[in-house]
């Protein structure tokens, strides 16, 4: 399978960012993998929307696998910024859920749609794979 399209298939992708002391945070996150960008919805009240918009550097991991010959991982470094504008917002969002839920009328749908105020936009300038 070619990089690209296990980043575009899978479904978590953790996302590390730095906080004001220096110190990681890394969480799991549903995801979009378009245009060689990765976006995370979100909300600007978050541990990694905050840390985001202190510090464009981010670090990510997408893996398959436990056993061998089916490891197979991708991880990198990018910078990422938050996106505000709410009309863009919502609809990047709803690209996002769509991969999750067969429809976006599902309450919970509804209610990760309506608690997203922001975009997470990831630019990834070094990408590295592994596979065992």
């Amino acid at each position: 399978m070619r990089t690209r399209d296990f980043m575009r298939t899978q479904k978590i992708l953790r996302i590390a960012t730095i906080d004001a002391k220096g110190n990681p945070h890394i969480v799991p996150v549903w995801y979009k993998y378009e245009s060689d960008k990765f976006y995370i919805g979100t909300n600007t009240r978050t541990i990694k929307a905050r840390n985001v918009k202190q510090n464009p550097k981010v670090s990510f991991c997408i893996d398959i696998g436990i056993n061998s010959p089916e490891i197979f991982g991708v991880m990198g470094i990018g910078k990422a910024k938050l996106v505000l504008e709410n009309r863009h917002v919502k609809s990047v969002a709803k690209k996002i859920l769509l991969r999750y839920f067969k429809s976006l009328k599902n309450k919970s749908a509804q209610q990760l749609l309506k608690d997203t105020n922001c975009i997470i936009e990831i630019v990834p300038k070094k990408i590295t794979t592994w596979k065992f």
